[in-house]
């Protein structure tokens, strides 16, 4: 993301970047792109000295203009002693270019006519107890199972006021085992005055274009699709499965065993492209007793010349319906096949054996499993070689 420096002091000239920070115009507000909500165009929290600030997508400071002397800003990185950004000026807003979290000092001095510097602000970023805002922008299942456990985990950790913003069908899954948790849309958020008074704010998503690391510490294709949301947000990276909705008195659908499949993915290259794959193991499945249940969301699914249909021999439970009954259907099942897609997250979130079958991406892009199928004599993994850009665009 280009960012752009502008003195505030009246005449907007180019300033620069000054050692990984940034100054905007008062009214302007810190682009992160249209999936997240934009913090507010002011800084939240406002010191008695007339200074504002806040850490909503990257530590932020609002300087009021001063007529004598100039203001002497410092942002510090406690943890590690770097300091990360140096300022002075007469007058300015402030955004440091690191979106993710850090856990930040921010020294304000002011110099009098003299040239003699005296302490005016000092904040150790400190968000027990008040509203943090984690923003996870899409609404696919499977990313946001594998990110929520470390929203918890950042929750816990900090004992903050997180509001969680997801896909309004997703919260259902969630919400009654994270009573500690506010998860609302984006849109309610909005409508709750919630981005007003947001102390941090910090999104979770996959950076494909981030060679400066502003908005994560490291590569999610070195990391793994999951464990990013831990580096983003500062928490330990071991895995947690997420808790999702439970009805423990609920009997399964069918009384023989079964286990559940999902065949259908987002792009092709999710596919198990073997022509007889599927129907093998259907046929295996049926004589070894179990009923094969497909609880794709699609019959069928595809693009231009491919398309993907249920496997011969599966009994059909597609269909748009609620992820409760898929929860269901998983939770009285023997095992789940899969592919690299939600439904594969939302078997493992249930404890479900899941066969795994992708090459696309690398075992380490999803939860640990000891059923994983991956060929690698076959091209594979080439979601998480950064010398390929993946186009979500383009199906095929």
């Amino acid at each position: 993301m280009t960012q752009t420096e502008e003195d505030v002091s009246g005449d907007e000239k180019s300033v620069g970047e000054h050692r990984k920070g940034r100054v905007q115009k008062k009214d302007q507000v810190a682009s992160v792109g249209p999936a997240y909500i934009p913090p507010a165009v002011l800084p939240t929290v406002r010191h008695e000295s007339g200074i504002r600030f806040d850490f909503n997508c990257g530590a932020r400071i609002l300087l009021p203009d001063c007529e004598a002397g100039e203001w002497c800003l410092t942002i510090k990185d406690l943890d590690t002693g770097n300091i990360v950004f140096t300022y002075q000026t007469k007058g300015g807003f402030v955004t440091s270019s690191k979106r993710y979290y850090n856990r930040f000092q921010l020294e304000v001095s002011k110099s009098d006519e003299e040239g003699n510097l005296y302490s005016v602000f000092l904040h150790d970023y400190d968000c027990t107890k008040k509203i943090v805002i984690i923003q996870l922008p899409i609404g696919t299942l499977g990313d946001t199972l594998a990110w929520f456990p470390y929203v918890a985990r950042f929750a816990e950790s900090h004992q903050a006021s997180v509001v969680c913003t997801m896909a309004g069908s997703l919260i259902e899954l969630l919400e009654d085992q994270y009573p500690d948790i506010r998860l609302v849309t984006p849109e309610d958020a909005i409508a709750a005055g919630l981005v007003a008074n947001a102390y941090a704010t910090y999104t979770i998503g996959l950076f494909f274009d981030d060679a400066d690391h502003q908005y994560q510490p490291t590569d999610f294709r070195h990391v793994g699709l999951h464990k990013t949301a831990a580096y983003i947000l500062g928490v330990k990276p071991d895995e947690v499965r997420p808790l999702v909705f439970s009805d423990e008195e609920s009997t399964p659908f069918i009384d023989e065993p079964y286990i559940c499949i999902a065949a259908q993915a987002s792009t092709q290259c999710k596919y198990w492209n073997n022509p007889s794959g599927w129907t093998s193991v259907v046929r295996w499945a049926q004589q070894h007793g179990y009923r094969v249940i497909c609880i794709d969301k699609a019959h069928y699914y595809g693009s231009g010349i491919v398309w993907n249909y249920i496997p011969h021999g599966a009994e059909d439970q597609t269909g748009d319906r609620p992820l409760k009954e898929r929860v269901r259907w998983l939770r009285h099942a023997k095992a789940f096949v899969g592919l690299s897609s939600g439904l594969s997250w939302l078997a493992w979130a249930c404890a479900v054996p899941v066969v795994m079958i992708s090459g696309f991406t690398h075992p380490t892009n999803e939860f640990e499993n000891p059923y994983r199928v991956v060929n690698w004599h076959a091209c594979n993994s080439c979601w998480n070689d950064p010398e390929f850009q993946f186009d979500h665009r383009n199906f095929l």
